[in-house]
């Protein structure tokens, strides 16, 4: 299992990487279903990073 810093920089790496592939996601301000659920991982991962503090 990864250590809770490298998984918060990695769910921030996979959204990022999304946000500028995914055509909905670049050409429009609302992100798509895709982009929502990469963001709710890396907010899980970014409250286990702080509670693991």
């Amino acid at each position: 299992m990864p250590s809770p810093d490298a998984a918060l920089q990695q769910a921030h790496s996979d959204y990022e990487q999304h946000m500028q592939a995914c055509r909905q996601c670049h050409a429009h301000a609302i992100p798509c279903a895709v982009a929502k659920h990469l963001m709710r991982i890396y907010n899980n991962a970014r409250r286990g990073l702080a509670r693991a503090e």
